[in-house]
């Protein structure tokens, strides 16, 4: 932050921890949860009695700290709001976890279902760096004693040992040679490509126990939840949480055919087997040969909580590894002068050039070229695998009015009786450079790189 603006912050800072509303000001950033961008809202809440149409209480934001609510932005990306990401991964490892043990709903005879942890990944586009270990020693990258040459000139070999944080992962040898069509269609047509594997997952697992595909629904359903995560490459593949339940869900055991053994055949055949095509350009996209599956236990390497918390922890991310940008791209951007990466310029540059044929149109690749091409939700589940995160965020919102009811800011009424009447306005989003450092100190966060400012 330059001297000049860093003054001005620390005088807003100072101003705002000497105004008479500096407490209620700081109560309604804990109870935003420390968001770092919170949306401003203007507007009054009345109750009024049902049978009298007397005016029970009423709430206006004129009595609040600059005459305004602040209340979280709720995004679920680590790289905007690291306070409102983490609510997301929190609320999504309590949704992972009671799916494996129950809670929040689920019985925890659950525990006991025959459970799968997926990975799916991506095809090859071309060959990039990329970090190896073995024993937990770093391994040449791309080692080749008769390496051929590409039609570039670009020789096909890497035997540097690359660091973790090596700024040259993900990136191919020859940026000429790869792929960068085919990995933006691969991300735009991944969605399609996961819900048709779910469907040939359980047909495949009828067929294995002798039913047809509506007999098995009788017997036992097929429950998961998944999240997707980019790869430095910039393409995406899913992790997912696969269950066997009997007919009724989590509430039914599955049957004593119904084994983890079975559903780890049908996995193993439906990802092979899946594929998606884009039609205009004659291509076909299936899963790459990298296929991950192990059965979760409640002890060992691969407990439920570790699972939990891997799936959560990818919840909250999107394309930053890659190095693009977290918003969306115009056509008029010069993408050249864009602060990213080559090898995701590159990929965004794809996206915008196949984004303008109309053939293409339904994939939005121009609307989705921040995001490489992808699409689709980041993390998602079957209907009956556990509870909702509305579940969760409804609770939490519960237990913060029964909280105002205690303290006395919010009078206690019975709700069958009383009519409710809201009148909000949006008034903004964001802290002011001196609000910042103060959610930082309050927090104990760092502060935004760049951004982040009230507007």
């Amino acid at each position: 932050m330059p001297c000049l603006a860093r003054s001005h912050a620390v005088a807003g800072m100072i101003d705002r921890l000497h105004h008479p509303d500096y407490d209620r000001w700081a109560a309604q950033i804990k109870r935003a949860g420390g968001c770092r961008q919170p949306i401003h809202l203007r507007g009054k809440v009345d109750r009024y009695d049902q049978a009298t149409g007397q005016l029970l209480h009423r709430y206006t934001t004129n009595r609040e700290p600059d005459g305004i609510l602040r209340v979280p932005c709720k995004t679920r990306r680590a790289s905007r709001c690291p306070a409102c990401a983490e609510t997301y991964r929190a609320d999504t490892y309590q949704l992972i976890r009671a799916g494996l043990i129950g809670g929040k709903g689920v019985p925890e005879t659950v525990s006991a279902h025959p459970c799968l942890f997926v990975t799916l990944t991506a095809p090859s586009f071309g060959t990039v760096h990329t970090r190896r270990e073995k024993n937990g020693k770093a391994l040449p990258c791309h080692p080749r004693r008769d390496a051929e040459t590409c039609p570039h000139g670009q020789v096909m070999s890497c035997t540097d040992r690359h660091s973790a944080d090596d700024p040259r992962l993900g990136e191919p040898l020859c940026p000429d040679c790869y792929d960068y069509e085919g990995s933006v269609l691969f991300n735009a047509i991944s969605p399609e490509l996961w819900r048709r594997f779910t469907e040939a997952l359980r047909r495949r697992f009828a067929k294995l126990s002798g039913l047809i595909l509506k007999a098995l629904r009788e017997q036992a359903v097929i429950s998961f939840a998944k999240v997707a995560e980019y790869q430095r490459r910039g393409v995406v593949h899913f992790h997912a949480v696969i269950r066997l339940d009997g007919p009724d869900g989590p509430t039914s055991p599955p049957p004593a055919w119904a084994t983890a053994d079975a559903l780890a055949d049908a996995v193993q055949h439906a990802a092979s087997a899946v594929t998606a095509e884009i039609k205009p350009l004659s291509r076909t996209f299936r899963w790459g040969s990298q296929l991950d599956v192990r059965r979760i236990t409640m002890t060992g390497d691969l407990t439920e909580q570790a699972v939990a918390a891997y799936i959560a922890k990818y919840a909250t991310k999107a394309a930053e590894c890659v190095g693009t940008l977290d918003r969306r791209i115009q056509p008029l951007d010069d993408l050249d002068a864009l602060p990213i990466r080559e090898h995701a310029r590159r990929l965004i540059a794809a996206c915008m050039r196949l984004g303008t044929l109309d053939d293409l149109a339904d994939l939005r690749l121009t609307h989705w070229a921040h995001m490489l091409g992808f699409r689709g939700h980041f993390s998602t589940k079957s209907r009956r695998y556990s509870t909702t995160l509305g579940a969760l965020r409804a609770a939490r919102e519960e237990h913060m009015r029964a909280e105002e009811i205690t303290t006395g800011r919010l009078p206690l009424f019975d709700e069958d009786t009383v009519l409710v009447i809201a009148h909000w306005q949006y008034a903004g989003q964001g802290l002011s450079a001196g609000d910042q450092l103060l959610v930082a100190a309050i927090t104990g966060t760092r502060l935004p790189s760049a951004g982040g400012g009230a507007r």
